[in-house]
């Protein structure tokens, strides 16, 4: 569903964010993508939605090259970045429509999908309240409705538990789980290492943008924590 393929991402000013990146996300996986800050996370997640070139190697998306054909790509993902950045002036309805026409998605199947996810995350009530009403939990509800709209075969979080109480993440994780085992992939990144150990059945490290360890969660914690990994990676 993804692959990256000796993914390396260099800025104009000669800096490297990602390097010589090989990582493979299949259908019915939850994968987390860890590392501290500055390591090159969200650069690499950046390129794979498209907002940033790719400088050397490749990014598929179900096959498809995101350097050669970026709109095909974009058109089987979703990308929710960690900081909720809507139209405040339009109401959540209006919102979840706007991006529902631009994916050419019918009148139906956004009202069913709607209904769906609104119902899940408790947000049924507030969606014909203007955004600029929302709290930052319920703009990453929002969020999260406007990604399902399309159907996407990948979804693709930066930090998606930001700002959300505990009863939101847990309906957040429910829903990416019923996601997943109805054949979706995701790809996240995330610093809260409890919930990705928990959630996520496979997992890759990046320190100074390369990846240190990667591969099925079990394989990679064995008879440790998630934690006690990524510390010991960092300190290697």
């Amino acid at each position: 569903m993804l692959k990256l393929i000796n993914f390396t991402k260099i800025y104009p000013n000669g800096k490297v964010g990602a390097k010589d990146i090989n990582l493979d996300v299949c259908a019915g996986d939850i994968y987390a993508f860890i590392g501290h800050n500055g390591a090159g996370k969200t650069t690499t997640i950046k390129c794979i939605v498209g907002i940033q070139e790719v400088t050397n190697g490749d990014i598929l998306i179900d096959g498809i090259s995101i350097k050669t054909s970026p709109i095909e790509c974009k058109k089987l993902m979703a990308y929710i970045p960690d900081n909720p950045d809507l139209y405040t002036t339009l109401t959540g309805i209006q919102y979840i429509n706007l991006v529902a026409d631009i994916y050419n998605v019918d009148i139906s199947t956004r009202k069913q999908l709607t209904q769906k996810y609104a119902t899940m995350l408790e947000i049924a009530d507030e969606l014909n309240n203007p955004i600029s009403t929302y709290s930052h939990g319920m703009k990453q509800k929002l969020n999260l409705i406007s990604a399902f709209i399309h159907s996407p075969k990948l979804l693709v979080l930066d930090e998606p538990f930001v700002a959300l109480d505990p009863k939101a993440s847990f309906l957040v994780k429910e829903i990416m789980k019923d996601f997943v085992s109805h054949g979706g992939a995701i790809f996240f990144s995330t610093h809260v290492l409890e919930v990705a150990e928990k959630l996520c059945n496979k997992v890759a490290i990046i320190k100074d943008g390369k990846i240190v360890k990667s591969g099925n969660m079990e394989d990679i914690k064995k008879d440790s924590s998630l934690e006690d990994v990524f510390l010991r990676s960092e300190n290697a």
